[in-house]
């Protein structure tokens, strides 16, 4: 039967080439992206999933590099307190010799002298020592934040270095003018040795937790990196494949509408 009310023919043509058209559109999008997920519509739960992959990526990214910093931080701490401990090596020497009998009064004196000088040098690694513009020597905690984007992932590091001068390390009344008060000296200065050995102990636990959350936090970022590529990323050779199939759909559409047009027009030249 022949119609010229509906043209059925001609209308499915021109449905079914607007849809291979809005394919191959999404298919080049694709390809020139390298994205599958281009927007929210074409796959709703698959944006959620690749955006809430790409909030916890970021997250963990920047909480790897806090506890590099971290770790900087405390190793800038560590090495000044190192050098405070062979300062202080130095005071058990001088201090050891003062105590002994025989000094006259100005070897006394210059050992003493000696002494303040590396009491000095204490206080000036306490009091400069920082990273990043922040003092390394505090008595409030140096803390570290980790977080993988969520509450439940969130971690703060606390490390107190402490205050550090010759009177935290309770030094600063010492002097080595004579051999009781060397002897003193001599005593307070090895618990001051043990006290500083201490800190560099607390800070190396806290090194060692600062570095093993940055690893772990940097496998977190490989590992969702890929799931996120997984969802969002575009399969190439599939997309290539399909923009094949869609250019000769969209070719045989044009024909097909062609077609359908031209039988339209086989009934007018009836009529005439």
């Amino acid at each position: 039967m022949i119609s010229v009310l509906n043209d059925v023919s001609s209308l499915t043509a021109e449905n079914a080439l607007s849809s291979t058209q809005t394919n191959l559109q999404n298919t080049l999008t694709e390809l020139s992206t390298g994205l599958r997920l281009n927007n929210g519509s074409e796959d709703p739960a698959g944006i959620s999933i690749a955006d809430g992959l790409g909030a916890n990526i970021a997250a963990l990214t920047q909480s790897s590099q806090n506890a590099s910093n971290g770790v900087g931080l405390l190793q800038t701490a560590d090495g000044a307190l190192s050098q405070v401990t062979n300062l202080l090596n130095q005071a058990v020497t001088i201090a050891t010799e003062a105590a002994n009998g025989g000094l006259t009064t100005d070897q006394a004196t210059a050992a003493n002298s000696e002494f303040q000088s590396i009491l000095s040098e204490i206080n000036q690694i306490g009091s400069t020592t920082n990273f990043n513009g922040v003092s390394v020597f505090s008595a409030t905690a140096q803390t570290t934040f980790t977080s993988d984007g969520t509450s439940a992932g969130a971690t703060t590091t606390s490390t107190t270095t402490g205050a550090l001068s010759s009177t935290t390390l309770s030094l600063n009344t010492d002097s080595l003018t004579s051999t009781t008060a060397a002897a003193t000296a001599l005593t307070d200065i090895t618990a001051a040795i043990s006290s500083v050995a201490a800190t560099r102990g607390t800070i190396g636990a806290s090194v060692i937790q600062l570095t093993a959350d940055s690893n772990v936090e940097n496998t977190e970022v490989t590992n969702l990196t890929s799931a996120q590529n997984n969802v969002q990323n575009a399969d190439i050779s599939s997309t290539v494949a399909n923009l094949t199939q869609y250019n000769v759909l969209e070719q045989t559409g044009f024909a097909a509408l062609s077609q359908s047009n031209s039988a339209q027009q086989n009934v007018l030249k009836l009529l005439q």
